[in-house]
């Protein structure tokens, strides 16, 4: 949309131009909007790029991290699953 139609624009007017043209759609930001434009300026397209890091758990790992969560149900599992991570590769 930066360049859509008749004139460029600036990515503030793109989100009220997103905004106006599908209003069935969440909102997008100016951050979202500046995102994809530099993805679109690198790669020359705006579609997902697969992800190059696949993580692997192994059953003892899901066992301490759903431990872990039990017995720190207020702390993130994200940070959990790390702490895990980090110690199993420490040892």
């Amino acid at each position: 949309m930066i360049g859509y139609g008749d004139r460029a624009r600036t990515q503030c007017e793109v989100v009220h131009l997103f905004r106006e043209t599908h209003p069935d759609l969440p909102p997008l930001n100016q951050g979202t909007i500046s995102k994809i434009e530099a993805q679109y300026r690198e790669m020359g397209h705006v579609r997902k790029v697969p992800s190059k890091r696949q993580a692997v758990v192994d059953d003892d790992t899901k066992l301490n991290l759903l431990l872990a969560l039990e017995e720190n149900p207020i702390t993130p599992a994200r940070q959990l699953a790390r702490d895990i991570i980090r110690s199993k590769l420490k040892l």
